[in-house]
């Protein structure tokens, strides 16, 4: 299946060997594992020992440096390494937000002490982390945010709740944003600060949100007197808003923003090239459509990755890859099921169990993502903003 993925390659070199040792690891590791391609594998699929695996394979952990037990490579390196596991559906969710959103964060903002700490965890492939950003009436809108964050000694005490935490019921910490000033209506961005918060701290209480199928990612987080102590506040107080902007970019922008649907594409496509029965030109049309759709997305997506590695903050741009890409991830599940109708009524072709259990995960997740990371909506208004339309 990832054969198919090469349409999507780069030319350097370097980052073609960086595929070619991903592609190796993961035929291996499925081989000798049994694990399946999986939609939304990013969010559906924990599995910690996967994880130790590609830490052990020297796989994660590309873009923190070596001092800190990474790989000292750049964003594209790790570009590529992140969409050949998207595109096998391999079950990487334990160490994903930690590897995404808090290596770059601690890298930017973290003292010293947090960087030798957990750095090299996450490298390893055994530090997992949830973000508690939102909150009931915080959803898109963060300058709503309600935790509070009181100054006590040697530390600060937190009472809130956050919501749509994924993977906090695992996670060893919640990177939690919380207002630490009172609000300033001509500002409502200003006096947040951000807090690394153990989640078997005393007063934290973690509760299932679980999905109509009763798959069970997301978690209420409801923090009642957490003692967080100075050594675990996260960059500098009053400076939350902007390492929350900084770090979102990081999360809006990356390729799972448009290929948690892959694997159902690429099965759908490899299925197809093994009929008998040529396929009628508006069937091969659509596919092209797919197919073209993704490589336009991943040109925006690779534009914020090359934005970053240059040091930039583009957050305007990481806004655009998540309405486009999510919007896309959307509509190519209905786009599939059309195809999938049409093929069996010219050929008589029935999808195998393997693209129908695909099919089905898809549709159960396809509400989900226009609405993680931010809603649409509210990301349109973040464009128009940058573009000064607003």
């Amino acid at each position: 299946m990832s054969g198919s993925f090469a349409l999507l390659g780069l030319h350097d070199q370097n980052l073609k060997a960086v595929r070619g040792r991903i592609r190796e690891f993961l035929a291996a590791d499925r081989e000798e594992f049994g694990w399946r391609p999986a939609v939304d594998s990013w969010l559906s699929r924990w599995d910690p020992d996967f994880s130790v695996r590609l830490g052990e394979a020297g796989l994660l952990g590309l873009t923190i440096p070596e001092n800190y037990g990474g790989r000292g490579c750049e964003h594209l390196h790790r570009y590529i390494v992140t969409e050949e596991l998207l595109a096998q559906g391999a079950p990487v969710a334990a160490h994903w937000v930690a590897d995404r959103q808090v290596a770059p964060t601690l890298l930017r903002f973290g003292s010293e002490e947090q960087k030798a700490r957990i750095l090299p965890q996450i490298a390893d492939g055994r530090f997992y982390s949830a973000i508690g950003m939102s909150e009931h009436g915080a959803g898109s809108d963060l300058a709503a945010v309600k935790t509070k964050a009181t100054r006590t000694e040697g530390g600060w005490i937190l009472n809130g709740t956050k919501v749509w935490t994924s993977g906090a019921h695992h996670a060893h910490m919640v990177v939690v944003l919380a207002r630490t000033a009172p609000v300033d209506p001509e500002a409502r961005h200003k006096g947040f600060s951000q807090f690394m918060v153990s989640t078997d701290a005393a007063g934290v209480d973690i509760s299932p949100i679980q999905l109509m199928s009763g798959e069970h990612h997301f978690n209420e987080v409801v923090l009642t007197n957490v003692l967080v102590p100075d050594s675990e506040v996260l960059g500098e107080i009053g400076n939350g808003w902007h390492q929350v902007t900084a770090e979102l970019s990081y999360e809006r922008s990356g390729p799972e923003r448009f290929l948690s649907t892959i694997p159902l594409l690429l099965a759908v496509i490899e299925w197809l090239s093994t009929g008998d029965v040529p396929l009628s030109r508006s069937i091969t049309a659509a596919v092209g459509d797919l197919g073209a759709q993704v490589i336009a997305l991943r040109q925006l997506s690779t534009a914020v990755a090359r934005a970053l590695e240059a040091g930039n903050s583009p957050a305007n741009q990481a806004a655009l890859v998540k309405d486009l890409g999510t919007k896309f991830e959307q509509d190519s599940v209905d786009l599939v099921s059309r195809l999938l109708d049409d093929v069996e009524a010219e050929t008589g072709r029935a999808p195998t169990p393997e693209i129908a259990e695909l099919l089905r995960d898809a549709r159960l997740h396809q509400a989900l993502f226009t609405l993680r990371g931010g809603t649409n909506e509210v990301l349109r208004g973040v464009v128009a903003r940058g573009l000064g339309l607003r």
